[in-house]
């Protein structure tokens, strides 16, 4: 049986301490073989490593950061199409989401599929809104405060007790334990995320992330469930593994359920001492670890290439559970041509490494 031919443009290669689910998305989507695919690396910078990581991309292009618009990324994503006849698109990055929603409709005119939410259901459980989202859904969330100004620091210090976190609008949170700490992250994340910035209460004990997929339509696609084992001074999962816990399913499946989310999301819990959980967040897209998800037999981002490609698409119904990541780093090679290429031209092939040349000659 012949494997069906698409290509696939992925946004988020940076693949650092703290890293985007890019590259996570591409090695579950090489791993399913029902596809014969070519990938496409979107990168807003020169030096994400995704770029230069030639057995898993194919070609890379670079983009207007989201700040310039959607007009912008929509040009630059229609020339890209001109040359490489996309099919899908995946966007994987919070902040570029929105401009990604208000194209997909021209976008789809020329053929490119993508599988997001709407904005109204971004908005739902966005920062600002969780709160009220987990009041009116009997889910429990810790205290929240959001910030506009330096003098309401001071005014709120009496209804919390440090330490804290201290979170920007759209990524970054740093566990706080004086006031002079709060106003410096205040400073530094209003300056990058914009206002507000969110003060939430910190609840001990034991984070569990879901990476899910729904449908648009209620329906949960998959989900799998994992507990972090290590975590880095800036709060990521530095290793996790992989939970049988019938609840967490259900709590995803009503997610999907109430949302009718479109698309990837994760849904960050602490289980606290008294075995309670809390929602802390949730991430519109999937996970940087989601290539777990493969190991654990739910093979998600294959998934939502299907849904979006209207192909037949079986809700999964069972994982394997107790598979573990192990985060490392390690030193890609590659040679200053290529930065000088992608950084003057925006665009870098695996066909024209130095390695591919030589080997030419």
């Amino acid at each position: 049986m012949s494997k069906q031919e698409l290509t696939i443009a992925v946004t988020a290669l940076n693949a650092i301490d703290n890293p985007g689910p890019g590259v996570g998305v591409i090695r579950s989507l090489r791993a399913c073989e029902d596809f014969d695919l070519k990938i496409v690396g979107v990168s807003y910078e020169t030096m994400e490593p995704g770029v230069y990581m030639h057995d898993l991309v194919d070609i890379s292009y670079q983009v207007p950061y989201p700040s310039a618009g959607s007009d912008q990324l929509l040009n630059r994503l229609l020339y890209i199409h001109s040359v490489e006849k996309l099919d899908f698109i995946i966007p994987n990055f919070d902040a570029e989401l929105r401009n990604f929603i208000k194209i997909a409709p021209t976008l789809r005119q020329h053929g490119i599929q993508t599988l997001l939410p709407d904005a109204d259901m971004i908005t739902t459980i966005d920062k600002m809104h969780l709160f009220e989202f987990c009041e009116k859904n009997d889910l429990s969330t810790p205290k929240t405060w959001y910030i506009n100004s330096i003098d309401e620091i001071e005014k709120l210090e009496d209804e919390f007790e440090y330490p804290v976190f201290v979170k920007g609008s759209f990524y970054e949170a740093y566990k706080v334990v004086n006031h002079g700490q709060i106003v410096a992250y205040f400073n530094k994340l209003s300056a990058k995320w914009g206002l507000p910035v969110i003060i939430q209460e910190m609840v001990q004990g034991t984070e569990i992330d879901i990476a899910g997929l729904g449908d648009g339509k209620g329906n949960l696609i998959g989900a799998i469930p994992m507990r972090k084992l290590f975590i880095t001074d800036s709060g990521k999962g530095w290793s996790g593994v992989v939970l049988e816990d019938t609840s967490l399913i259900e709590i995803s499946r009503k997610f999907a359920e109430v949302t009718k989310w479109r698309g990837g999301f994760e849904l960050e819990f602490m289980r606290s001492e008294d075995n309670k959980l809390m929602l802390l967040e949730v991430n519109p897209r999937f996970p940087a670890w989601i290539y777990l998800t493969v190991a654990a037999e739910q093979n998600l981002p294959a998934a939502a290439i299907k849904l979006g490609m209207n192909l037949p698409v079986t809700p999964y119904d069972k994982y394997i559970s107790g598979k573990m990541f192990v985060r490392y780093a390690w030193e890609l090679i590659t040679d200053i041509t290529e930065f000088q290429k992608f950084s003057t031209q925006g665009v870098l092939s695996r066909e024209e490494t130095p390695l591919k040349i030589q080997q030419k000659k």
